[in-house]
């Protein structure tokens, strides 16, 4: 019963021990019940299982971009406007205008263009000054509540699925190494067939090696024909 473990792809990994497991526990085979390899095997099939199929990263990555797209949209926005109407010194409240401008100014009327830290770091800040009861008059008497409540909302959003993102990604890199992981089941798969092997010529034995080495051909045969499907 020969294999190289290590040449087989991750999912025909998964299922070779996966099968070899169900074999085990159907109680066809009374010589491997409760023998002490195939717990160990179980276990670290168990955690193998658990991370072989996940990705490195959590995949909202196009969430938190889409997330600052929206944010970006609402501040530009705002910005144009009041850089507009600041100009007009013949219309109502133009100084509101100017006022208000000249904070966006303060803290860099390009933050749509900083990485998402330093955005959201002076995003606040902006936010904070223009909240103050001076500054919400203003946008009041410019009837821009709802433009500033957008963009306040946009940001809080985007905060919000920007830390899912980071929470997600650690606990990712909190689990062990698939690749450490993956060394542990093929070691534990390999012991298991080894005894196997050994034991094919002892009475009790000879139908659960068989079955077994037909799982392995399988195995074999899935990594053979996928190479076929796709030639180098």
């Amino acid at each position: 019963m020969k294999i190289t473990l290590t040449k087989l792809s991750t999912k025909d990994l998964a299922t070779l021990a996966q099968r070899i497991l169900s074999n085990i526990q159907s109680g066809k085979y009374p010589v491997i019940t409760n023998h002490p390899l195939t717990a160990t095997l179980a276990a670290s099939f168990t955690e193998y299982d658990k991370v072989y199929a996940k990705q490195v990263y959590s995949g909202k990555g196009k969430d938190v971009a889409m997330a600052d797209q929206e944010r970006d949209l609402a501040y530009t926005n705002l910005k144009a406007f009041l850089n507009g109407y600041r100009k007009l010194s013949t219309a109502a409240h133009y100084q509101s205008a100017e006022d208000l401008y000249g904070i966006f100014k303060k803290f860099g009327l390009d933050l749509d263009r900083l990485s998402y830290s330093s955005q959201t770091a002076q995003m606040k800040k902006l936010i904070e000054e223009l909240e103050t009861p001076e500054n919400l008059q203003k946008i009041s008497l410019l009837s821009l509540d709802v433009a500033f409540a957008d963009m306040k909302t946009k940001h809080e959003a985007f905060e919000t699925i920007f830390a899912d993102q980071a929470e997600a990604n650690a606990d990712l890199r909190q689990l062990t190494s698939a690749t450490a992981i993956r060394k542990v089941l093929e070691k534990n798969l390999k012991s298991y067939l080894n005894l196997l092997t050994a034991m094919k010529d002892v009475p009790g034995w000879e139908l659960l090696y068989s079955d077994t080495n037909e799982l392995v051909k399988a195995a074999k045969n899935s990594g053979t024909k996928r190479k076929d499907e796709n030639p180098s």
